[in-house]
């Protein structure tokens, strides 16, 4: 038998449910179904329809924020430095407005579920930084694969911060580059010519590639 095509309403409440939640547990990662159904316009019956458990909606929810990561976040630029740069950037960019809820992600009791959804995020890094370390640009006291979970690692550090005391999506860029630079073993005044050496590094550029990207 054909399974049956879900209603557009049922594919809409549930687009609402993730969005909802999305909101919600943006600005308080404790909040429970009630809240979220209750943003999503829904009652509680309504979004259990979708989801049975508080689990379920945050495994879809983290799964379908990682994919999205991942698929935004990226470069093929030959230098593996700037493309580490850039993808640091990129992950900055997508989740400097949904900061509480990509810690939660990241940092919670669904790591697991955002490992799996960033595998091939991850293996870009290591990439790049065995590259790096094989050029001679990146520090090589390091086995690669360590390297690239403490640049994943600054990385994180940087949202952590971010998502603690609030600052401003420039300076978090700016963080965020610096400290997977200095994690890779440049010195801060390497890394300032690194980054004023490419354009594409700037948050300016990493802004409208953004906005081209969902045009």
């Amino acid at each position: 038998m054909t399974p049956r095509t879900p209603r557009r309403d049922a594919i809409e409440n549930r687009a609402a449910i993730l969005a909802a939640a999305r909101v919600v547990l943006n600005s308080d990662p404790e909040a429970g179904l009630e809240a979220i159904a209750a943003e999503a316009g829904l009652t509680r019956r309504a979004l259990y329809g979708h989801f049975a458990s508080r689990d379920d909606l945050m495994r879809e929810l983290i799964a379908v924020g990682a994919a999205r990561v991942a698929a935004g976040v990226g470069s093929d630029h030959p230098d593996p430095l700037v493309r580490l740069g850039m993808i640091a950037a990129g992950l900055w960019r997508e989740v400097a407005d949904i900061r509480m809820m990509a810690v939660l992600a990241a940092r919670g009791p669904f790591v697991a579920t955002t490992a799996s959804a960033l595998a091939g995020l991850r293996l870009r890094v290591l990439t790049a930084v065995t590259e790096a370390q094989d050029l001679g640009t990146a520090r090589r006291d390091v086995p690669p694969g360590v390297l690239a979970r403490l640049v994943e690692n600054a990385a994180l550090g940087v949202l952590d911060e971010s998502a603690r005391w609030g600052f401003d999506t420039p300076t978090g860029h700016r963080l965020v580059i610096a400290m997977v630079f200095g994690t890779l073993g440049l010195s801060a005044a390497e890394a300032s010519a690194l980054a004023a050496a490419h354009p594409e590094l700037s948050a300016a550029a990493t802004t409208v590639t953004g906005r081209e990207r969902t045009r």
